[in-house]
């Protein structure tokens, strides 16, 4: 009678922890942070010069140029960061629908509109204006960032770098020298989607100089991927547990 209750609390938490961590999880995190670095290749690339992850770089131009009185260079600054704000928007209303149409995981949701967005992308011919595209992926960058801010137990990013290699470098030096363990545990996930977004850009790279524009396609495919993982976490969750 024992075994069997611990068998049946552990199905629980076992479901619990699967429903729940997907969107937090390493293994997504990875899968996240190769968009990441792919999307910031590909705009830089191929699309202008730019990157499009995130909006530093926009606000600093938009200062710099009103301070010149160049008042329409400024304003080309404007239209990613008003995309990002609006991904912001739609990725928080997105949460709080307790189910969507014929998708009832808010997370799950967002990233299939990254595939389809991602995907017409490839469609765009290059003579296109380049700020049409870097506007749109900064829209998408901010569905993921929005989308997906948590990695375990921490506060990460999968579309920039900077606050990651801060809070890797600040948990492996704790874990240095306070000889903490879950601290260097912390540091190693950091430092693995700090790695997997590096990766992402090389890969990107490669990938853009040798069939161009189309390559975007490889990030929908890798956020295929990630809408497959949620799909294994809820079987996992729902198959039932030897009673031995």
């Amino acid at each position: 009678m024992l075994t069997n209750y611990i068998g049946r609390l552990y199905k629980n938490k076992t479901k619990i922890h699967l429903n729940n961590s997907t969107a937090e999880s390493v293994h997504l995190g990875i899968l996240l942070a190769l968009v990441g670095g792919f999307l910031d290749a590909y705009t830089f690339i191929e699309r202008g010069g730019v990157f499009a992850n995130a909006q530093t770089g926009n606000i600093v131009l938009f200062g710099v140029e009103a301070s010149r009185g160049n008042w329409r260079q400024a304003l080309i600054a404007l239209p990613p960061i008003f995309a990002f704000v609006l991904g912001v928007i739609i990725s928080e209303w997105t949460k709080k629908r307790s189910s969507l149409p014929f998708i009832k995981d808010p997370a799950k949701a967002i990233l299939i509109l990254e595939i389809v967005i991602l995907f017409i992308i490839g469609f765009i011919p290059r003579n296109f204006p380049d700020e049409v595209v870097t506007v749109t992926i900064s829209f998408v960058s901010s569905l993921q960032i929005s989308s997906f801010r948590t990695l375990v137990d921490s506060p990460y990013s999968t579309t920039m770098s900077t606050g990651n290699l801060r809070s890797a470098s600040y948990a492996a030096y704790i874990a240095f020298t306070e000889k903490d363990t879950k601290a260097a545990i912390r540091a190693l996930r950091y430092f693995t989607i700090i790695f997997s977004f590096l990766l992402g850009a090389f890969l990107g790279g490669l990938l853009i100089f040798s069939i161009g524009i189309k390559s975007i396609w490889a990030a929908s495919l890798t956020l295929i991927f990630s809408v497959i993982l949620f799909d294994i976490d809820e079987r996992l969750a729902k198959e039932p547990l030897p009673d031995k």
